[in-house]
């Protein structure tokens, strides 16, 4: 399915290839995690991948990299569309339709499929990945994980034989990270979709992954399955790729290494009643919450007030429902919730880039506020 050959690229204007002598293989049909740290070159090979380095992006490449037998020095991101399916780290620059459905239909209405198949296989798909109830909403009215679903039903909508994910649980919480990497893994095993996956978060993906490919500098220093990867990983004292649970094995002792929790589960056998952790009676941790506010009474002004409030988007859904907060000056809180729960609503009304449709927020001071995507804040252009 993709084969190179001591292939290299340097974006424009830039002297360090980001990619060099790449010399790989990825068999039709396989599940392929590319492993490494940020600017190690998973999301530039990626790209070549799909065809937009050096179409799209510039710069020079040399060697050999074809995907489905053609080679993208001839080939652009318009013909190999119809073998690729991509995801890339920002959903909002892939989004280009104001609704849902027609955004997951894009592709197929490009390709000129009656609109009954549009309409079936935007059903479809939507179902598959959990987003029906998405289906009639605007695209701007969706949080950032909704938009990460989105953007993979239109790449998935038409059945691509090539699966391409750039960071594809960066905006979904834990579990619908965790179900996307096993939902790719049966789409994979059912539709015999070969996937090729860039992680961080490696001890969610690992267990899914027939292979993992790890880059460093733009250069690949391993290439094997799993549980190879991690004992290399764990011999160099590789920090960045080595999981929790694997250096945990590895200090106990432990010849084979855990890919996921339900191998280290299974290797470690059933947990006596005794080792179980105290069951947290409903309630416990609300009473704790109040023996905190009421030793805080008399210290400084609170430093965020928030009382009655509620977000309602336009004809959309109430995002915010009577929240009332209140933090004290150094506090650190953490935000908890599904994709879609309101966290990220909440914090642009804490900034004031959304007024409340009622209630008060009052800060006292300045707010400073990052958001998912730090490309909002760049002026200049990325590459």
């Amino acid at each position: 399915m993709v084969l190179a050959e001591r292939f290299s690229y340097a974006y424009p204007e830039l002297d360090r290839p980001a990619l060099g002598e790449i010399t790989l293989e990825i068999e039709a049909g396989s599940f392929v995690l590319l492993a490494g740290e940020s600017g190690s070159g998973k999301s530039s090979l990626l790209r070549a991948v799909a065809g937009l380095v050096p179409h799209f992006h510039g710069g020079s490449a040399r060697g050999e990299l074809r995907v489905d037998g053609m080679s993208i020095r001839d080939c652009g991101p318009g013909e190999l569309a119809g073998v690729c399916g991509s995801v890339f780290q920002d959903p909002e620059t892939q989004i280009v339709m104001s609704g849902v459905r027609a955004e997951i239909g894009l592709a197929l209405e490009h390709r000129g499929e009656p609109p009954e198949v549009v309409a079936r296989a935007v059903e479809e798909i939507a179902l598959a990945l959990g987003i029906e109830g998405l289906l009639d909403r605007r695209t701007e009215t969706l949080s950032g994980g909704e938009l990460q679903r989105v953007a993979l039903a239109g790449a998935l909508a038409h059945r691509p034989r090539l699966l391409l994910l750039d960071e594809p649980t960066a905006q979904l919480d834990p579990v619908a990270g965790d179900e996307l990497i096993w939902l790719l893994r049966r789409l994979n095993e059912e539709w015999g979709t070969t996937v090729l996956l860039a992680e961080h978060r490696l001890e969610r993906c690992l267990g899914a992954a027939d292979r993992v490919v790890a880059l460093e500098g733009g250069r690949i220093v391993c290439d094997g399955q799993p549980a190879d990867f991690l004992r290399w990983a764990v011999d160099g004292a590789r920090e960045s790729f080595a999981t929790p649970l694997a250096r945990m094995f590895a200090l106990a002792g432990a010849d084979s290494l855990p890919t996921s929790v339900k191998q280290a589960r299974a290797a470690l056998g059933p947990v006596p009643d005794e080792a179980r952790p105290a069951r947290i009676e409903a309630g416990a941790a609300r009473g704790r919450r109040t023996r905190r506010r009421q030793r805080s009474e008399g210290a400084p002004a609170a430093a965020l007030s928030v009382r009655g409030l509620w977000c309602e988007l336009g004809e959309g859904p109430v995002v915010l429902r009577s929240i009332d907060l209140e933090l004290a000056p150094g506090e650190r809180v953490a935000l908890m919730g599904r994709n879609g729960a309101g966290k990220s609503t909440l914090l642009r009304h804490v900034n004031g880039l959304v007024s409340p449709t009622r209630g008060t927020v009052e800060a006292n001071g300045r707010v400073a506020l990052l958001v998912q995507n730090p490309g909002d804040y760049l002026v200049r252009e990325r590459a």
